[in-house]
């Protein structure tokens, strides 16, 4: 496995395989790896010749900066990692190498990036679309992994790739999760033994509300999970909507569209967690 810090010796590791044809993979991490990233690893290494892996905390999506300060950084224990899961490359940028001058572009999503994250963390799928468009530039690869559990996050960057006409495939994998249900999250770190425990009560109550679509209207469902999870300790719900899993336009009926999903987001005690489940 190859590490390198600098887009040059990206671009001059990566020639020796695109000279011989190679297929690329490409895996964006802001590094703190879990399961969850482990398994998109596995899909890029399965599907393709060489698979490249950034770990890059990028500073441009965070609109809090002391969640930028907090958020867990563990390198060395990341590159072991995803040596055992044969990655080719990892790219470990700085920076000031990510961004020699200020970012100035901004992208218009239309809706996709007012609502739900977008709507509490305003900025955010810009910083991101940033910080994804330039790597996409650099790796070049022919796909790109990411993780359902971001289910907004991913839907703007299929937009952001029709925009720019990328050539890459955007795949979506699975929501990994903790045996009690918790969706796995570099956040997760954060959380004590008891918090972990309320934190599981998020996806049970997620399960839950679908056995009672049938006789609840989707707004009735929004209410109901989102009091069920109030009423636990340190838990508070910023959001929870059903949404068109397409256009991430909140519905008020089951026949709006085929494709629905609820997408959640919890504090517990001071962390932030994010969760979806498909309706659907």
């Amino acid at each position: 496995m190859e590490l390198s810090v600098t887009v040059i010796d990206l671009n001059n590791q990566l020639e020796c395989y695109r000279v011989m044809g190679k297929t690329v993979g490409f895996v964006p991490t802001m590094g703190a790896l879990h399961e969850g990233h482990a398994e998109l690893v596995k899909r890029s290494v399965l599907d393709n010749d060489v698979t490249v892996v950034s770990v890059f905390v990028n500073p441009t999506q965070f609109n809090n900066q002391d969640d930028l300060k907090l958020y867990p950084r563990s390198p060395e224990k990341d590159y072991a990692l995803l040596k055992n899961l044969g990655v080719d490359i990892v790219f470990a940028p700085s920076v000031e190498e990510i961004y020699p001058e200020p970012d100035m572009r901004v992208f218009d999503f239309g809706n996709l990036d007012k609502v739900l994250e977008g709507e509490f963390r305003p900025g955010h799928f810009n910083g991101v679309a940033q910080v994804v468009s330039k790597l996409f530039n650099f790796v070049n690869p022919d796909r790109a992994y990411f993780g359902e559990k971001d289910f907004q996050q991913l839907a703007i960057v299929r937009e952001m790739v029709k925009q720019l006409k990328f050539p890459i495939e955007t795949i979506g994998v699975q929501i990994v999760r903790e045996e009690n249900g918790l969706a796995m999250s570099s956040r997760n770190q954060r959380l004590t033994d008891v918090d972990r425990e309320n934190a599981s009560s998020i996806y049970r109550t997620l399960i839950k509300s679908l056995s009672i679509t049938g006789e609840n209207s989707p707004r009735e469902i929004e209410k109901y999970v989102i009091d069920e999870i109030n009423n636990i300790s340190k838990l508070h719900v910023e959001y929870f909507s059903i949404v068109d899993g397409n256009s991430l336009k909140r519905i008020s009926s089951w026949n709006d569209s085929d494709n629905i999903v609820g997408c959640i987001a919890v504090f517990c005690g001071e962390v932030r967690l994010i969760d979806n489940i498909r309706y659907k």
